[in-house]
């Protein structure tokens, strides 16, 4: 495996890498994990006329369909595999019920996936400004490095992670939680979320351009779901799913200041957003 990389990052191909080495079970980034890393600038020459530049890519999701199957896993004791089995009436029932919507015309689809990309990262560049040659570093303090820059890429996909609608609505939801709140009031604390993001640069999808819209298209995506509950136009958070309503909002709890709001998503449950990281090598 070391050898084909080192080909494949010398002859110029490009490659994706998921950094994190699997989908996270809490919502937030995991650390990464530096193999493949290591492996394409392990013989990388700073003084050569190729340059291997990393696009930070962050990839963010309104709803994962395996979203409870992993903060089930998330959930599992230490040391033990989750097990999942099959129920006849658990695939029958959403797949009727999707029909009977569809025929009706109020089945929705499921929300909006946003992917995002992040300025090009020179590996000539860094290597010049850090003053090193991986080449001739001892393994020890070559790991150390690897595992610098690794880091300062993580940082980067997670600069490019999209906010898109669910996860919004779903932060605003836990930042409330326990209270309830009207539809004025969600939208208020979603506009004071946007405008954070925006704040610091974060990329929000607003689907068509309305912000309304989007605020409405999250709400409705986790009621739909039972996430959230509806009653007399009050909304509040579902207490048996608090871990789904986490595991959304934590997408973009990073981007976030450390608030109330990241306080309350911090709590240890499940995931989605799924970052990854194309590195290309180029002449």
């Amino acid at each position: 495996l070391s050898r084909y990389v080192h080909m494949a990052t010398a002859s110029g191909v490009v490659q994706a890498i998921f950094p994190e080495g699997g989908l996270s079970r809490d919502g937030k980034l995991r650390p990464p994990k530096f193999g493949l890393l290591s492996y394409m600038v392990a013989a990388f020459d700073p003084k050569g006329p190729k340059d291997v530049v990393f696009v930070p890519v962050g990839v963010n999701y309104d709803r994962v369909l395996e979203d409870r199957m992993l903060t089930s896993a998330a959930n599992t004791e230490p040391g033990k595999r989750p097990v999942f089995g099959f129920n006849l009436a658990t695939f029958l029932r959403p797949f009727f019920r999707h029909v009977c919507l569809a025929m009706r015309g109020e089945w929705y689809r499921y929300g909006y996936t946003c992917v995002s990309f992040g300025e090009p990262f020179s590996l000539k560049h860094y290597v010049a400004e850090r003053g090193i040659d991986f080449r001739d570093l001892p393994e020890k303090e070559r790991f150390v490095e690897v595992e610098r820059l690794g880091s300062k890429l993580m940082e980067a996909v997670g600069r490019v992670v999209p906010a898109l609608p669910v996860s919004l609505v779903a932060t605003a939801m836990l930042d409330a939680h326990p209270a309830p709140l009207s539809l004025f009031e969600i939208k208020s604390r979603v506009s004071k979320i946007i405008e954070t993001l925006e704040a610091s640069k974060a990329y929000v999808h607003i689907p068509r351009s309305d912000r309304d819209y989007a605020i409405e298209v999250g709400l409705r995506m986790l009621r739909l779901r039972h996430i959230v509950n509806e009653n007399d136009g009050i909304y509040s958070a579902n207490p048996a799913d608090l871990h789904i309503l986490r595991y959304y909002g934590n997408a973009i709890a990073h981007l976030l200041p450390a608030n109330t709001w990241a306080a309350e998503i911090s709590a240890p449950q499940a995931a989605p957003a799924a970052p990854a990281m194309r590195a290309l090598p180029a002449e």
